[in-house]
């Protein structure tokens, strides 16, 4: 397997404009921000390399995911809160009747508004000149809020000297009590990548989640405006695979994910995702994994170790060794094949590979012997052939002339 990280040519999101005119100075403040959070988001990462089972998979790791994940929600109900291969980079609007909407800051890294007027409502909302407001958090300056409200602003990291993370979040504030019903009450949720919460006093639990990522905190809100950044320990996968140095096409190869190692024995017997595609940007906790693929409708499987590393898109290429095989039962070689043969894949030692009712079926097989049964007629033929990787070959298995002996010609046939 080769893994490798890389650095996506993708754009950094362009930057808000205001939404009250202001001076040349403001607007030159706007654009270096904007500067800056494009150069937190593309910084580049290490060259990290692992060995994987077999010689299976190569694997390049270190380039930075910031600016160029975005998640949306997956439809597939037995994936409960995980999101499919993250296309979409904006996720669907919420607008429940219940919930009272986020605003998000209207831009990041204006000079302070002017003074509100005297007898306004509130707390004053400007953020205490401590912390890492500067590069570290994109609330330099929170919103006026509402009277009786606190303004929180909320921010997500990759990790603690890591960028920040510019999209694809889903945010939701509870209540930390329940109702009666046992039912946390939603309170409010937002998919900005820094969104401001207009909370009343008291106590909440703000849940972020990144792709299959996510993380929980709860806070107290007292009188004072303030902001919060969370720490999503999340990275990516993009998974190939290829036979003999050409890749495969990705409508024939899939994927399964588990947690732990294949190597070292720790590895989960459940799918942490299920059935990824070829090139899917998939977000995940990072972590040890390993993935299984799967090419074509045989018993071309592979296994191999994979890390997710935080803020970081693993490209992984897993190879295999393998050849397609089509089947032909014809009467004189190079024929037309014969309909309504009933075919069998079994090893050297007797053990079925594969069955198909098709005329002229084809499967990947990984590199090896194996025999082709075929059925017609009421009698049993086969033909023994062998599987070398990259090559696609036609087998032919001709009527009269490979007549198997009675005991297997006495076999119920295949199709099912």
């Amino acid at each position: 397997m080769s893994q490798r990280v890389h650095s996506p040519d993708r754009r950094c999101p362009a930057p808000v404009r205001p939404t009250q005119k202001r001076g040349y100075a403001a607007a030159a403040a706007v654009r270096r921000a904007a500067a800056l959070l494009c150069a937190l988001a593309f910084a580049s990462g290490a060259m990290v390399q692992q060995a994987a089972a077999q010689p299976t998979m190569t694997q390049m790791a270190g380039a930075p995911i910031a600016a160029g994940l975005a998640a949306n929600a997956g439809a597939d109900g037995e994936r409960l809160a995980q999101l499919a291969p993250f296309q979409s980079p904006t996720p669907s609007p919420f607008n429940p009747p219940q919930i009272q909407p986020s605003r998000a800051l209207p831009f990041v890294g204006a000079p302070p508004p002017a003074p509100p007027p005297s007898g306004s409502a509130g707390p004053s909302a400007r953020i205490p000149a401590t912390g890492r407001a500067e590069g570290g958090d994109p609330h330099t300056i929170l919103p006026q809020p509402p009277a009786g409200k606190v303004a929180i602003g909320m921010s997500a990291r990759f990790g603690e000297k890591e960028g920040l993370i510019a999209r694809g979040l889903i945010w939701r504030v509870f209540a930390d009590r329940p109702e009666a019903s046992g039912a946390y009450p939603l309170v409010a949720e937002a998919a900005d990548p820094a969104p401001v919460f207009f909370l009343s006093p008291g106590g909440y639990v703000v849940h972020v989640a990144y792709g299959l990522a996510s993380v929980a905190r709860r806070i107290v809100v007292g009188e004072e405006s303030r902001r919060e950044q969370l720490v999503v320990p999340a990275g990516a996968v993009t998974l190939h695979s290829d036979v003999g140095d050409k890749p495969v096409p990705p409508e024939k190869v899939t994927y399964d994910l588990f947690e732990g190692s294949f190597l070292q024995g720790r590895a989960s017997s459940r799918p942490y995702y299920r059935g990824a595609n070829a090139g899917d940007l998939i977000i995940l906790p990072a972590g040890d994994y390993y993935v299984v693929s799967t090419y074509g409708d045989g018993n071309a499987v592979i296994q191999a170790d994979l890390a997710v590393a935080p803020g970081k898109v693993t490209d992984a290429t897993l190879h295999h060794r393998a050849g397609e095989v089509t089947l032909r039962l014809v009467k004189v070689a190079g024929g037309d094949p014969l309909p309504e043969a009933q075919w069998s894949i079994s090893t050297p030692g007797g053990d079925s590979v594969k069955e198909s009712i098709n005329a002229e079926p084809t499967f990947a097989l990984a590199e090896g012997e194996y025999t082709a049964l075929a059925r017609f007629e009421g009698k049993t033929y086969s033909k023994v052939f062998t599987v070398e990787t990259g090559k696609n070959e036609q087998v032919e298995v001709l009527v009269g002339e490979q007549v198997t002996p009675g005991a297997l010609d006495g076999q119920d046939g295949s199709g099912d």
